[in-house]
């Protein structure tokens, strides 16, 4: 007899029971604060034509997609991230509107990479994009955002750390760094490889006064004088103007009080080629890996067809929900009024009016019929599971 397939693949689990209840309840609380901030839902398909997310745009390699053929011979990849295919479908539905517009979505990615050893390859999300919009303001509602999902959730000790692309982008234009040795260099900084970035720059032609800013890059991370350090550093505009607008996004942090979990790092960098100006991560107890990434991309949009500037970031939950677990955090309100009615055939249609009554008052009813299981393994089974046994 041919064995039955149980096990799921490599980087995919299921989840069940009071795990996924958890789960459930905590997207819901997201949810309900992302719509206070006014952001309407939005759903894109689990799967894209291939070039929705090549390498012009800026997503993950190429070589870490799930991909595959239509019937037409179309090549279609699973999402990797959520962000290509919200600019895709705002570009698409909203072509002509100026005004902002805000989006919230929630769903699964796929990475097909051997780098995420422990991690999944599927993972749930939830996001926001603000489009339309390239204001400090809405970067900072992207940061107070982000601080009150965290808290909502059950975080009381985090930090997100803000950077801003803008300062290395302007390093490099201004020492005349071409584009494949800033990717290089900008993938050396982002991941703190001091001497792979050493290496980077020892091959360049460049002086070493301008070597040792680009060195210090990775070091670049603190409170506000942070920033003040970094400005000593450079001349050109375009870092010096980076450097100005994270103060002036600091300053209205600290006006609504939440600046104490702000903290900076010039030497983040992120991966997605598409951001343009700050990005940031929340990071807490529990887990070295980030449980919210976002920044902004002002050039997105215009590689479908829009030019707008926007900003948003997503919520890693099964990252979340790992920390909460770690730290021993339960979000959920207790169900004091849990019933469980055991019956039999004699009492049978007492036993459902009774459930009746009280599923109609909120509360939560299971039935077991005792003639099939016998009373002392219900009675066991409800002492277990925190049910009240009530008569019919």
């Amino acid at each position: 007899m041919k064995k039955k397939l149980i096990h799921t693949p490599e980087g995919v689990r299921d989840i069940y029971g009071e795990e996924l209840k958890k789960k459930i309840i905590t997207e819901k609380k997201i949810s309900e604060l992302i719509s206070n901030y006014g952001y309407e839902e939005i759903e894109t398909p689990t799967f894209e034509f291939f070039d929705i997310f090549s390498g012009n745009i800026g997503t993950i390699p190429s070589k870490e997609l799930y991909k595959f053929f239509d019937k037409e011979g179309n090549t279609l990849a699973l999402r990797p991230d959520f962000t290509p295919s919200i600019a895709r479908a705002i570009s698409k539905y909203f072509t002509e509107e100026t005004m902002p517009l805000r989006f919230c979505y929630r769903g699964s990615t796929f990475n097909n990479t051997s780098d995420y050893q422990g991690r999944l390859k599927e993972s749930t999300e939830i996001g926001v994009e603000l489009i339309n919009d390239g204001s400090v303001d809405a970067d900072v509602e992207m940061l107070m955002l982000t601080v009150e999902l965290l808290k909502r959730a059950g975080l009381k000790e985090f930090q997100v750390s803000v950077g801003n692309l803008e300062f290395f982008k302007g390093l490099c234009n201004e020492f005349g760094i071409d584009e494949d040795n800033e990717l290089q260099l900008r993938e050396m900084i982002n991941d703190k490889n001091y001497f792979g970035t050493q290496d980077i720059l020892d091959s360049l032609e460049l002086k070493e006064d301008v070597k040792e800013i680009f060195g210090r890059m990775p070091e670049m991370f603190g409170g506000i004088d942070t920033l003040k350090e970094a400005k000593s550093y450079v001349t050109n505009k375009r870092s010096i103007y980076a450097i100005r607008r994270l103060e002036e996004i600091y300053d209205q942090l600290k006006k609504n009080g939440i600046a104490d979990y702000i903290s900076f790092d010039l030497g983040m960098l992120s991966k997605y080629n598409y951001y343009t100006g700050i990005i940031f991560r929340a990071y807490t107890y529990g887990s070295g890996d980030a449980v919210i990434k976002g920044g902004r991309y002002d050039n997105l949009l215009s590689e479908f067809g829009k030019k707008s500037e926007a900003v948003g970031f997503c919520i890693l939950i099964d990252q979340l929900m790992s920390i909460l677990s770690r730290l021993g955090i339960d979000n959920i309100d207790k169900v004091s009024e849990r019933y469980l009615i055991a019956f039999n055939e004699s009492n049978k249609d007492k036993a459902y009016e009774k459930a009746h009554l009280l599923r109609t008052q909120n509360k939560c009813v299971i039935m077991i019929n005792e003639d099939i299981y016998g009373n002392d393994r219900v009675a066991k089974y409800a002492s277990v599971h925190g049910f009240t046994m009530v008569l019919p």
